[in-house]
């Protein structure tokens, strides 16, 4: 499974892009940014965005992308899959011909460039040449982590958590397992702030790793660029062997 990390980050900053990959070319997870780190014939490869909830950080990128297939090539269109609650979101907020063009109905409703397709949690349904199982995750808003399988690796993406649990108990039942992507927002003196708004810290992440299949590599995205610094010093002091931060447009092989 090849993963390229289009944007890192859990904001945007000057070269820092918000949290988005692209999985084996043509499958997004997450959609932060998409089209400032891709040419145009890269996005026309795209053909699915998994979503793991409706911030803008993470669907941004989606309303671009969107244009570059509707403008670029006849019949190229994107399906959009995440749960119920996203999918509402993003028909009524995103794509609403108010905030973007609603891209599910051109150039024609029969042929729209945006298909949406809801994803059941903690049941495992096929997207593209993957098999993903969403898991209900601790945030601000309905959000979910995946199990990403390819039939003989797979990985975790926590998308956006605060300390959470399902995931890692689906996480320890899961063979082929190479890596997990987890989540870091805040450093450790910004604790409070990272409770409230459900994100972790490197303090949190310590006590996460006991929850996690042992000796696995942990990596870290969602970095806020302002703390990216002091965050990764943080990190550093507790298994810089196991944990490192992903590094953007980078390809990762699991």
């Amino acid at each position: 499974m090849k993963i390229r990390v289009l944007g890192a980050f859990g904001g945007e900053g000057l070269g820092h892009r918000p949290s988005c990959f692209l999985i084996n070319d043509k499958t997004l997870i997450d959609g932060g940014s998409v089209t400032g780190a891709l040419t145009v014939p890269q996005q026309l490869a795209i053909e699915h965005a998994i979503i793991s909830h409706a911030h803008l950080d993470h669907v941004a990128g989606l309303a671009y992308l969107t244009e570059t297939l509707a403008f670029c090539e006849v019949g190229a269109a994107v399906t959009i899959s995440s749960i119920d609650p996203v999918i509402t979101t993003l028909r009524g907020s995103v794509f609403n011909n108010v905030l973007w063009p609603d891209f599910s109905k051109i150039p024609h409703p029969d042929v729209p460039v945006v298909k949406f397709r809801t994803l059941i949690e903690d049941v495992e349904q096929r997207v593209s040449d993957l098999w993903v199982t969403p898991v209900a995750v601790s945030h601000s808003v309905p959000a979910s982590g995946f199990v990403i399988h390819d039939g003989s690796s797979g990985l975790i993406y926590s998308g956006d958590t605060g300390p959470t649990e399902a995931l890692w108990q689906t996480a320890r039942s899961l063979r082929g397992l190479r890596a997990i992507i987890l989540e870091c927002a805040f450093p450790n003196r910004l604790g409070p702030l990272a409770q409230v708004a459900k994100h972790m810290t490197p303090a949190l992440i310590r006590r996460e790793l006991d929850k996690l299949p042992p000796d696995l590599p942990v990596w870290i995205f969602h970095v806020k660029p302002q703390f990216h610094e002091e965050v990764g010093e943080e990190l550093a002091r507790i298994d810089p062997r196991r944990i490192s931060i992903l590094e953007q447009d980078r390809i990762y092989i699991v």
